[in-house]
């Protein structure tokens, strides 16, 4: 494998990947007239059930009404980031019930505390427009939490999350850079290839060494982009080759990683 010369490239246009609570429109007026009635406390106990056992059908269509319950919000932010960021949302699939299920089983959180039940990603050349962005969207929703999880990734996983809250809902935003999401897909394709626990720490002590391998040589690449690689042509010429590099040799790693697993 030559994850010894891991990095990566792209002529990139920043573009954004967008996954609504509804695939279709926003929520329905049933829906939020449904989720107006439930308190946090009754949402939360609703989260209660669901992660301990078989759910009802009626608790599974109140958690359907919940997710179609943040369509508003999640269109208020992708419009914020059409008009204000000028980057346009491709479909993605919406966080099913059984996503959302899996996930109150697998972490120890509530409900109510979800962030990602609706959100999108937008994905950017490098971390000066990282930056830039994160800065643009805190500007526009001043309610916003940030995990920034580039210094302390989580196992593995690097990016800027902004949560605003709207209208009362979590929306998460994903900011990535080229490299992040690169080595993210990485992570998804393993996962759907050997193992689902892969992308929360789990699978086989090789593959998390090389996904903390590679990890770590994407950190290394965007400390060199942002130490030296802005301070002249020729530095952000050398920057482009290895990232050319980085993205020929992730692929090597996935190619390999497929051929073992067939055998």
């Amino acid at each position: 494998m030559e994850l010894g010369r891991l990095h990566e490239d792209s002529h990139l246009a920043s573009r954004e990947i967008c996954w609504p609570a509804l695939q279709v429109g926003g929520a329905s007026l049933m829906a939020q007239l449904s989720m107006a009635t439930l308190s946090k406390t009754q949402i939360d106990r609703l989260g209660d059930r669901l992660r301990k056992g078989s759910p009802s059908e009626a608790d599974l269509r109140l958690l359907d009404e919940y997710r179609r319950s943040f369509g508003e919000a999640y269109e208020t932010v992708i419009r914020a980031i059409r008009e204000q960021l000028r980057l346009e949302p491709t479909g993605r699939a919406a966080k099913s019930t059984s996503s959302i299920i899996e996930k109150l089983r697998r972490e120890s959180i509530r409900l109510s505390q979800v962030q990602d039940i609706a959100g999108c990603r937008v994905i950017v050349e490098d971390i000066a427009t990282q930056n830039r962005i994160v800065a643009s969207l805190q500007k526009k929703f001043p309610k916003s939490s940030i995990v920034d999880r580039r210094d302390k990734p989580s196992f593995g996983y690097r990016a800027v999350h902004v949560i605003p809250l709207v209208s009362g809902k979590l929306v998460e935003i994903q900011v990535r850079t080229f490299l992040q999401h690169l080595w993210a897909e990485l992570s998804e394709k393993l996962a759907d290839i050997l193992d689902p626990a892969i992308k929360y720490g789990g699978g086989s002590d090789p593959i998390q060494k090389v996904l903390l391998y590679s990890s770590e040589s994407v950190e290394v690449m965007e400390n060199y982009e942002r130490d030296y690689a802005q301070r002249s042509p020729s530095s952000i010429e050398t920057y482009r080759r290895h990232r050319q590099e980085f993205s020929k040799a992730f692929q090597n790693v996935i190619s390999a990683l497929l051929e073992e697993n067939e055998t």
